[in-house]
């Protein structure tokens, strides 16, 4: 639609409801709380009429459109299955994929861009949100394999780095995310003040890249670094103190879980990967 006919069909909306639904100003525009009401009540009828066409339908006749944001290793390494015997058992459903750094997938869920996101489960889980987890991976510290300059700053003493060598080596980390946290965690644990950022990128893939250039080293999730065809690039080094495994899976609002047509591609990766909903 263009701008002008959204326009329209929301001063339609507008004059129906007889109440402002937005705040305007010449940058942006905001709901009301009169829009947030409408907003939920729209929502609530979506889902009301979706659960009636359910009841009435074969869930097989499902027809429609999930939208699912994912990193692209994820969408091999993880969704790809899934996928496979979601095509099967819903052949009317489209599956409209966003692919990015899995550190926004949370925050895209949460401003309701995409129904479901492949992500990393964070610490702390927003109430409104509902967690599905598929698999694990550990989370692995990658030195370059050739030898380089970097590779020569870690003074390796029989597969150990020592202690006081780390704050010279250059490191190349998330930007953002949960693994952003639990690097900065690691930096402290490990008693590393002011850690040598080279570079601070947006997703896991272009870390294990930067890292078999010898351009740093980095962590990254262990199914990233086998799935990145830099594998044979990177030396993983085992650590005294390792970070947490990763719990990886899908990430919905509630409220959206009680569409059939999102709830009918969180099941089936639940049957896919044999865990409980």
């Amino acid at each position: 639609m263009s701008v002008s006919a959204v326009s329209r069909c929301v001063q339609r909306l507008e004059a129906s409801v007889g109440q402002s639904l937005f705040e305007r100003d010449r940058r942006s525009m905001r709901l009301t709380a009169a829009g947030s009401t409408l907003k939920h009540y729209a929502e609530q009828a979506v889902d009301d009429w979706d659960r009636v066409r359910r009841q009435l339908t074969n869930e097989r006749d499902l027809v429609g459109e999930v939208s699912l944001f994912c990193s692209v290793t994820a969408s091999f390494s993880v969704l790809s299955p899934v996928l496979e015997s979601f095509r099967q058992a819903y052949p009317g459903v489209h599956i409209m994929l966003h692919a990015g750094d899995q550190a926004d997938g949370v925050g895209r869920v949460l401003e309701g861009r995409d129904d479901i996101a492949v992500t990393v489960r964070p610490d702390r889980l927003a109430a409104r949100l509902d967690f599905l987890t598929l698999t694990e991976s550990s989370m692995c510290l990658c030195i370059p394999a050739a030898d380089c300059a970097t590779r020569q700053a870690l003074k390796l003493d029989g597969g150990q780095v020592p202690a006081d060598v780390w704050s010279g080596v250059p490191f190349i980390v998330p930007e953002r995310g949960v693994t952003r946290d639990m690097i900065d965690a690691w930096f402290v644990g490990a008693g590393i003040a002011r850690p040598n950022l080279y570079a601070q990128v947006a997703g896991h893939e272009a870390i294990v890249a930067m890292v078999a250039l010898g351009l740093g080293v980095g962590f990254a999730p262990e199914v990233v670094v086998r799935n990145s065809g830099f594998e044979e690039g990177v030396q993983i080094l085992r650590l005294d103190q390792p970070l947490s495994d990763l719990r990886i899976g899908l990430c919905a609002l509630g409220h959206r879980l009680r569409r059939p047509l999102v709830r009918s591609l969180w099941e089936v990766a639940a049957r896919t990967y044999d865990v409980p909903v």
